[in-house]
């Protein structure tokens, strides 16, 4: 899988901007502030409907622009397609696929793939349980993109959820008369629905990611492992379950028993919202204990592994490495290197040209004034 060509119209820094592409190692160099990330990240929403730098889509709109168009044309082995998503802050995004008629965004996932690397990676180590579960939900997403779906209907009724029991919270604390939680149990029934196919799906995962993230840090740390990955549930029972009804029956216990601590608290306090991976090397957990350089190599692992999981599995994703090696000491930075460069596309972003290692060569754009040119 590669992007021939990637279209923006006001996009970040961009008020149109084309830039063909091909399949082997592609570098954009430039310096800080030029934009060149912003073309690598236009790459990773097709593929994921997200950005690995905000969280709403409002920033990516070029300021004074209503809306921006991010357009991408894929090619898997003879067949290509056409992807663009135009994004609306406030409103409803649109999608096109071929340029047909309209779909919804969330029909282009699975089209293109793509896995990055970027300094925010760090986070998965050191970071909140948060960077850790989006990490896990985005490659599930990846890897069956109708779980896109699934992850939408869980936030939905979560956040039903918990307006009722806010409401709740609230009436009980200024002595206004109980509420009727009758539907509560309703809720609870599509919480733990959809709640227990995120966590089967999280199992899976884990289960195909250990001996993959064990080889990568090997690969990148000799000697430095071994690493592992533990799914840690706030629902009592759920790290132990398998298959979905065993996840489903195990969340709706935990609900009947955290129902008056939530009812106190106005928050739903068990599900998947509330989990975390924990990352452990050697005998320790990574947060906390691993230097900064063990951290990094955790956090390229994670990803050099979810690359070998995507590949095996028969669509090989684009890696993206943005601004990654300025990060690394040269050891890493080689290492790295020596892995990803058989990739079949892999688009690079660096601020000095000498940062990408020469086992990298391929094409390249030096990005500047907001033009990208072919060096």
């Amino acid at each position: 899988m590669h992007v021939t060509h990637l279209s923006l119209a006001d996009f970040r820094s961009y008020a149109r901007v084309e830039v063909p592409l091909g399949p082997g190692v592609t570098a954009f160099v430039g310096a800080n502030g030029q934009g060149k990330t912003n073309l690598v990240e236009a790459v990773g929403y097709l593929a994921t409907l997200s950005s690995h730098r905000v969280s709403s889509d409002a920033p990516l709109v070029r300021m004074g622009a209503e809306r921006a168009v991010v357009r991408a044309a894929v090619t898997q082995g003879e067949r290509s397609q056409l992807i663009e998503l135009e994004l609306n802050p406030g409103k409803a995004n649109r999608a096109r696929i071929n340029r047909s008629s309209q779909v919804r965004p969330r029909d282009v996932l699975g089209i293109l793939r793509t896995v990055l690397f970027a300094p925010e990676d760090l986070a998965l180590v050191k970071g909140d349980p948060g960077e850790r579960r989006r990490f896990l939900d985005d490659l599930v997403t990846a890897r069956s993109p109708r779980m896109a779906g699934v992850r939408s209907d869980y936030e939905r009724v979560l956040k039903q959820r918990n307006t009722l029991l806010k409401s709740a919270a609230m009436a009980r604390r200024h002595g206004g008369r109980s509420m009727d939680m009758s539907t509560l149990d309703v809720w609870d029934q599509h919480l733990a629905r959809a709640g227990a196919e995120v966590l089967a799906r999280r199992g899976e995962l884990i289960t195909a990611l250990q001996p993959l993230a064990d080889k990568a840090y090997e690969a990148l740390a000799p000697g430095g492992g071994p690493v592992a990955l533990e799914y840690r549930s706030a629902s009592a029972g759920a790290g132990e379950a398998h298959g979905r009804e065993e996840f489903y029956a195990h969340l709706l216990a935990a609900l009947e028993e955290a129902r008056r601590q939530e009812i106190e608290r106005g928050v739903t306090l068990v599900g998947p919202h509330r989990d975390d991976l924990v990352l452990r090397l050697g005998r320790l957990p990574a947060k906390g204990y691993a230097s900064h350089g063990e951290s990094w190599s955790f956090a390229l692992a994670l990803r050099l592994a979810s690359y070998e999981l995507l590949r095996a599995e028969g669509n090989e994703p684009v890696l993206v490495l943005d601004d990654v090696f300025a990060e690394l000491d040269a050891r890493r930075r080689e290492r790295l290197a020596e892995l990803v460069a058989p990739g079949e596309q892999v688009l690079v972003t660096a601020a000095v040209g000498d940062d990408v290692p020469a086992v990298l060569a391929g094409s390249r754009y030096t990005v500047a004034d907001g033009e990208v040119r072919g060096a």
